[in-house]
């Protein structure tokens, strides 16, 4: 149902230029240089593509609550009466588990510290005994680590079967950790790729490589230019010796100021044009993923939706079965009455 309400509605909505009529000639209209690094597409098009991106939205979404079971753990008062008794008994699970694979890990360390102290003056048995021991605990840790990820994977389970829970433990998004954050933050810049990824053409590909190309290597040029210019001015400054020669290199050096100012003017313009194509690329960013967002919301919304209509209408099946069970009974007993 997801996709197929994603292929109704359009992730972002661009404005529709091609519809406002030109106000010049179209002849004379310059081409819009910043044209290769803008993909055509902004919303995804194929199955194939959208099931990546809802893949990829699905494991943020989960990063995002796995990252607050350290809160949960933390906080249990504060937040059992919020996501229920199952979850919350899942979550005392898991920190349990994370503590005992903690303290294995904390016992690992220390025996292996000792052993590097001692290893040049005890005996050979010893340390092959103590090796041993390192290394029964080393294998113990695996189970524990596949404890660990089924009882994660349960936890996350029942968040995500409980929506609500799930929806008020994502709002405590202050308490996770800035290293969490960070990693979130990360994904979420990844999806910003690959949505770009998948919305570019093979063709709109190589024109944005062929123009950053091109751009980089005029970049060169005119720094090449420059710096001849430079060290130009310098040797000749360096090397004049009077004064009716100093009026010729003032003059030299006006017009190769102006022809400076004048490279430097088109590299700032240069510098400009990408930042400028950053800033528009981070906000066609940012409103394909809020878009996104409040679409994902809505699916989820409609989920719930059926799921409450559906339980109404088994609940109103079952009175109307009972009423006419009732009424049946009823009739069974007046009849036997006259009689």
């Amino acid at each position: 149902m997801a996709l197929d309400i994603l292929a109704m509605a359009p992730l972002y909505q661009a404005p529709a230029i091609n519809r406002i009529g030109p106000k010049t000639d179209p002849s004379k209209r310059q081409a819009d240089p910043l044209k290769p690094l803008v993909p055509s597409r902004t919303k995804l098009t194929t199955i194939e593509a959208k099931r990546i991106m809802s893949i990829l939205d699905e494991a943020i979404y989960k990063v995002e609550l796995v990252t607050l079971l350290s809160y949960v753990a933390s906080n249990r008062e504060d937040v059992e009466g919020m996501l229920g008794e199952d979850i919350m008994k899942a979550v005392r699970e898991h920190e349990d588990l994370c503590q005992v694979v903690l303290e294995n890990v904390r016992c690992l360390k220390e025996k292996e510290r000792q052993l590097q102290e001692q290893e040049e003056a005890e005996e050979e048995g010893w340390l092959r005994d103590r090796l041993l021991s390192i290394e029964l605990q080393k294998s113990s840790l695996s189970p524990l680590t596949q404890q660990i990820k089924d009882s994660t994977k349960n936890v996350l389970r029942l968040l995500l079967s409980n929506p609500q829970a799930a929806r008020l433990l994502q709002m405590q998004t202050q308490s996770r950790s800035a290293e969490a954050q960070n990693f979130i933050d990360r994904l979420i810049e990844l999806r910003g790729f690959l949505f770009e990824k998948l919305v570019t053409s093979p063709m709109e590909a190589r024109e944005k490589a062929q123009f950053i190309q091109d751009i980089n290597r005029q970049n060169s040029n005119n720094q090449q230019i420059i710096d001849t210019l430079e060290n130009e001015l310098a040797e000749i400054m360096k090397n004049r010796n009077a004064e009716e020669e100093l009026e010729d290199l003032e003059a030299v050096h006006r017009e190769e100021k102006i022809a400076l100012e004048e490279l430097r003017r088109r590299h700032k313009v240069l510098v400009e044009e990408f930042v400028q194509i950053r800033e528009e690329r981070e906000i066609n960013s940012k409103k394909r993923m809020e878009a996104e967002q409040e679409m994902v919301h809505m699916v989820r919304a409609a989920t719930l939706i059926q799921a409450f209509w559906r339980g109404y209408l088994v609940r109103s099946l079952l009175r109307s079965k009972k009423k006419r069970g009732k009424g049946k009974a009823k009739g069974k007993e007046k009849g036997k009455g006259k009689k």
